[in-house]
Formats: C-alpha cells, sequence, structure tokens
C-alpha cells in the first residue's frame, strides 16, 4: 500500500489571541473553529506565522468554546505575540489508490480580523482517469 500526505483541513489568516509560554506545549483553539474544519485535539498541525515567517508543528487542544481563541503554548508562544497572523494545516495519510478511485476533499476557513469565519469552502481532487481535476471552492 502507497500512501500520501495531504491537508485535509485549514485555517487560513487566523489571529493569535494570547500566547501561553508556560503552558506545556500545543497550541489551544476554540472547538467551533476546529470542528468547522474537521481538526481533532491532539491531531498534529504545522504553523505559519505570516508576521515573521517562523514555522513550526504541534497539537491542538480545545480552549474555551466560542472564544475564537488561538492561543500557542509553551516554546511556540515564543514565535508569535498576540495579534500575528497564522495560517494552521492539519493532514491525513490516504492510501493512493483509494485516492485514485474515491478523490479527496480539505475544508478551508479563512477568518476575519476577530477570528469569525469570513469565509469557508472546500477544495477537491476528483478522480479523471490518471489525472485529478482540483477545484478551490466547492
Amino acid at each position: 500500500m502507497t500512501t500520501i500526505r495531504l491537508m485535509h483541513a485549514k485555517l487560513h489568516r487566523v489571529r493569535v489571541t494570547s500566547a501561553n509560554v508556560d503552558y506545556i506545549g500545543s497550541i489551544s483553539i476554540d472547538p467551533d473553529l476546529m470542528e468547522k474544519v474537521g481538526i481533532l485535539p491532539l491531531e498534529e498541525l504545522d504553523i505559519v506565522n505570516l508576521n515573521n515567517a517562523k514555522r513550526w508543528s504541534t497539537y491542538a487542544i480545545p480552549g474555551e468554546r466560542g472564544s475564537k481563541e488561538i492561543c500557542p503554548n509553551g516554546g511556540a508562544a515564543l514565535l508569535c505575540q498576540e495579534g500575528d497572523i497564522l495560517i494552521i494545516y492539519a493532514y491525513e495519510e490516504c492510501d493512493r489508490a483509494e485516492l485514485i478511485k474515491k478523490g479527496h476533499k480539505a475544508k478551508v476557513l479563512v477568518a476575519d480580523e476577530n477570528n469569525n469565519i469570513a469565509d469557508f469552502f472546500e477544495q477537491t481532487l476528483t478522480p479523471n482517469q490518471d489525472k485529478f481535476h482540483f477545484q478551490e471552492r466547492c
């Protein structure tokens, strides 16, 4: 079995609401945001800070529901400050043969300056014989 790693969830342009260096690792995210794109608690994430180009990997933990919280914890708190804009990616391993048969779908949430949903869409890979059709908005 051959696997391929594909993005399945993205929180785009979310703003850091706080940073807690004293917490033991991870990033706290409002569960409403996590659930909208399908990020699970403890799921591995890649994060990019658009203000300083720093990148890191960590795992998600649910913050306070409805708070719009985005709080890097532990060492990651030193890579950003309140107000910084982040892109948060989650990936999944897919069986290439299944991907060729069924395709793939990723959920993307674009946030406004208060971490409300400004836009939400899906990106899809649809199999077409030996190629894929990529569609940005579904």
